[in-house]
């Protein structure tokens, strides 16, 4: 029975390619012209697998999942799962290694039909050539290259998805998803949490409730190793959506004593898991170099063999990936028929109750997509900019002044006025003050000039902001992301070092001028600095007040009390 079946499957293989050639040919017949060279119509599964593509960017920005059916290949590492990925898609397309983590982020493939056997990523227009192995070799090397990139910050694995298309004559149409494989033990290269990172993306993708999961057990290790099938069992505790695929089967026979606990395997009475199907395979002949077509037959002539179909312990419809591919194809359009209205009803009330919550918090906006938000937020944003480039250079000066006396003030008397004004001499006073300043000058003063002109320009901005949130037609949609954008601006922006450089020798130079040409500017100076020195007076007034407490008058007149602190302070001051 198992020959009689191989038979008609290699028959209906040629029959397929043949037809394809057929048609090619009439399609050559009718034109009267040269098709341009894998030109192939968008199939359905093209189209399904680019909506899964978009709600995944539309998942990893809003942190939602949508639950649209898709295969879901989990495992422990190094069981075969890629192995088995590769049978199914009928090429040898990811990377190998001997014993290390490979997989190293989820790889969404879709698979579907097509006249020439080809492979596509996404964000890509390059189409590889299946049947060349300089193509293949070039493919493996991109998608390892793709894998390292998307690890960042010290990680080992990543949840960014690779998404590639494979075409070819006879394959089953699905979309399947590789992930990392489960480990036991860290080794010390690895991330402290990537046996945690790994657990969490699995069981993230077997949680929705539509992904069909391609549990992948190594059958030549003892069955009480296995991870993987607990947090199926987990997952799916029915086993209405898991397909068992036993693999190495042909290790599993010679090295087991005992070929009755396959058969308890694929009867699902060994492990706590239920399944809906259970498959055995064999993917290789433990030669990284073999060919599919090569394993494919040493799989089939494995079968043929097999003291398992002899003794009656599997059926032949349990056996070799072509029929695993099939059955998992078909598990995989029942779901999408039986799911994807569901979706479709679910989408479509989530938009309805964003457009009602839309229209009543923004009655006076139309709904807008993301970029058309996006882009209206940006427009205002650099109007405020434009508004900011139109204060009068007066202001600017006001402003500054303001900014950088209240930053400097402190120090100007603290540390160069009244040190030097102990001296008791008017001559000494001027050397010390002419000497503390160019020290100033020179070192600590551009820096705080530049930073003072800085929170000037951002205070300022902020000023437009609020004067623009408190219109009366503000709404207040965009007032978070304009929020972000200022903050974001702030964190980035950085002056200039010749900054601090050229304000050094403006000030140094400007020390060095005694000449004072107009009698406007020595009048105003002197109106500043007897201004500031009230002012400053005024302060020490009040600080002193403050530490010595209520005078006697208002001790009497108010029954106001002098703390512990206050006594001693005026005993001091006494």
């Amino acid at each position: 029975m198992m020959q009689t079946q191989i038979k008609y499957q290699r028959e209906l293989e040629r029959l397929e390619k043949e037809n394809k050639e057929l048609r090619k040919q009439n399609l050559l017949l009718k034109q009267g012209r040269k098709p341009s060279v894998r030109q192939v119509k968008r199939s359905l599964i093209d189209m399904y697998s680019e909506v899964l593509d978009e709600l995944a960017d539309y998942d990893s920005g809003y942190n939602t999942a949508d639950q649209l059916p898709r295969v879901v290949v989990v495992g422990d590492q190094s069981s075969g799962k890629t192995s088995v990925l590769e049978m199914i898609a009928q090429a040898r397309i990811f990377p190998r290694g001997a014993g290390e983590m490979m997989t190293r982020a989820p790889v969404k493939v879709t698979l579907s039909e097509g006249p020439y056997h080809i492979a596509q990523f996404r964000d890509s227009s390059r189409e590889f050539d299946l049947t060349r192995e300089s193509d293949l070799a070039e493919l493996r090397r991109e998608v390892e290259l793709r894998m390292r990139n998307s690890v960042r910050g010290g990680k080992t694995v990543s949840t960014e998805v690779i998404s590639m298309t494979v075409k070819g004559p006879g394959l089953q149409r699905m979309v399947l998803i590789d992930l990392p494989g489960i480990i036991s033990t860290q080794t010390t290269d690895m991330a402290s949490d990537t046996r945690e990172n790994i657990k969490n993306m699995t069981q993230g993708y077997m949680n929705n409730p539509n992904a069909i999961i391609l549990c992948i057990q190594d059958g030549s290790v003892d069955a009480e190793r296995s991870n993987v099938t607990d947090l199926v069992a987990q997952c799916d505790p029915q086993g209405r959506r898991t397909i068992f695929v036993l693999t190495k089967v042909d290790m599993a026979e010679e090295n087991l004593t005992n070929p009755d606990r396959i058969r308890k395997i694929l009867s699902g009475k060994l492990f706590p898991m239920k399944a809906l199907g259970y498959f055995a395979v064999v993917t290789g002949r433990g030669k990284k170099d073999d060919s599919i077509q090569t394993i494919k037959e040493y799989e089939e002539q494995f079968f043929k063999g097999s003291k398992l179909f002899k003794e009656g312990l599997i059926r032949s419809t349990q056996v070799t990936t072509r029929n695993l591919s099939l059955a998992v194809a078909d598990c995989f359009w029942k779901m999408v028929r039986e799911t994807i209205e569901q979706q479709a009803d679910a989408f479509k009330a989530t938009r309805f109750n964003l457009e009602t919550e839309w229209k009543n918090s923004f009655p006076r906006l139309r709904e807008q997509d993301r970029d058309e938000l996006f882009e209206r937020a940006r427009s205002e944003i650099l109007d405020e900019m434009v508004n900011l480039s139109q204060v009068s250079p007066k202001h600017w000066e006001d402003c500054l002044l303001d900014k950088i006396w209240d930053k400097v003030s402190h120090h100007v008397f603290e540390n160069i006025y009244l040190p030097a004004a102990q001296g008791g001499s008017q001559a000494t006073f001027h050397t010390a003050v002419d000497i503390k300043l160019r020290q100033w000058a020179e070192q600590g003063l551009p820096a705080k000039s530049v930073e003072s002109g800085w929170e000037t320009l951002r205070e300022e901005f902020h000023g437009f902001l609020q004067k623009a949130a408190q219109a009366q037609d503000h709404d207040d949609i965009f007032d978070q992301l304009k929020a972000a954008v200022v903050t974001e601006a702030i964190h980035r922006h950085s002056w200039e070092e010749k900054a601090s450089e050229m304000l050094r020798v403006i000030q140094l130079n400007t020390l060095e001028d005694r000449s004072v040409s107009d009698k406007r500017d020595w009048d105003s100076a002197v109106k500043f600095l007897e201004s500031s020195v009230k002012n400053k007076l005024k302060q020490n007034e009040n600080f002193l007040k403050q530490i010595l407490g209520p005078s006697f008058k208002e001790r009497w007149m108010y029954w106001k009390y002098l703390t512990e602190e206050q006594q001693k302070c005026s005993s001091v001051k006494s």
